[in-house]
């Protein structure tokens, strides 16, 4: 089961301005083919249909724990998306609907994903930069922990390509912050798998790493993570359960390029950061 907090796993910057089409590129990071909705997928689905979860039990404790940080990185991408299409925190709940008879929001219809304003009222939804639907295709689940396990590498990897080039692409403080921030845990995850995987078939698989080469030194926003340790850490995202995936993580060292100093095991969660407000829809109600 899941325990829901109040909070977002790290603090978000609020928008400079309402920026629609940076909260397009940032659904990417959502609803793409390397996005947090098939990281999320493939991991919950693998977890609930391990098999030999006793035999194999720090290899099922790594994906279930991984499992609850992906259901924060989709809530934290989604909340990027809301707040870009939102713009700067304001006090717009104590204003009316205005004159709305000038078409006050004609340019939205040359938005690129003008459904998310249209539909959701800026919203996020599980789809890619394009608008398109993410789906079940983009899931693997197949009873064998090896297989599983170099898919997830592979969709990691994959993952921090995505959100390097999204990062390309943005000015704005909010969904720089968020690529960051995955960015260093992107590599974490890959890291695990990787160790995972060595640990299973004897491969010193952490050759390849890291793969892709991304160098966090040269991303602003990824600083305070690595100096933090954040590129160290695997959390359990629980009180009492999954912590025996330590055999596969602690005793480890970071990786090559990243601040050095040894992996571990943190109970719990990290200490999150504020859900920012989004002003209503006066013209609406």
């Amino acid at each position: 089961m899941f325990l829901r907090v109040n909070k977002l796993q790290v603090d978000l910057p609020a928008p400079k301005r309402p920026d629609p089409n940076a909260a397009a590129a940032l659904q990417e990071l959502l609803g793409g083919k390397y996005g947090e909705m098939s990281t999320l997928g493939n991991y919950m689905f693998q977890s609930f249909n391990f098999r030999s979860k006793d035999k194999l039990k720090p290899f099922y404790s790594l994906v279930a724990s991984i499992t609850a940080e992906e259901l924060g990185h989709v809530e934290l991408v989604s909340n990027g998306v809301a707040m870009l299409n939102n713009g700067p925190d304001n006090d717009g709940d104590e204003a009316d609907g205005g004159d709305i008879s000038g078409a006050p929001y004609e340019d939205m219809k040359d938005i690129r994903l003008a459904a998310a304003f249209l539909s959701n009222g800026g919203g996020a939804t599980p789809v890619n930069s394009n608008g398109a639907s993410w789906n079940n295709d983009f899931i693997t689940t197949t009873g064998n922990v090896i297989v599983d396990l170099l898919h997830n590498f592979h969709l990691e990897c994959g993952a921090r390509l995505h959100k390097l080039r999204v990062y390309e692409t943005l000015t704005d403080p909010t969904g720089r912050e968020v690529c960051g921030y995955l960015l260093v845990r992107g590599s974490v995850h890959a890291h695990a798998y990787a160790l995972a995987l060595k640990k299973v078939t004897g491969v010193d698989i952490e050759k390849m790493l890291p793969t892709p080469n991304i160098n966090l030194s040269n991303i602003p926003e990824c600083q305070k993570y690595l100096a933090e340790g954040s590129h160290r850490r695997l959390y359990t995202f629980s009180p009492d359960d999954y912590r025996d995936m330590a055999g596969i993580w602690e005793g480890e060292q970071a990786l090559p390029g990243d601040p050095p100093g040894e992996l571990e095991i943190v109970e719990g969660m990290p200490e999150g950061g504020k859900i920012h407000q989004l002003t209503g829809v006066p013209s609406a109600f």
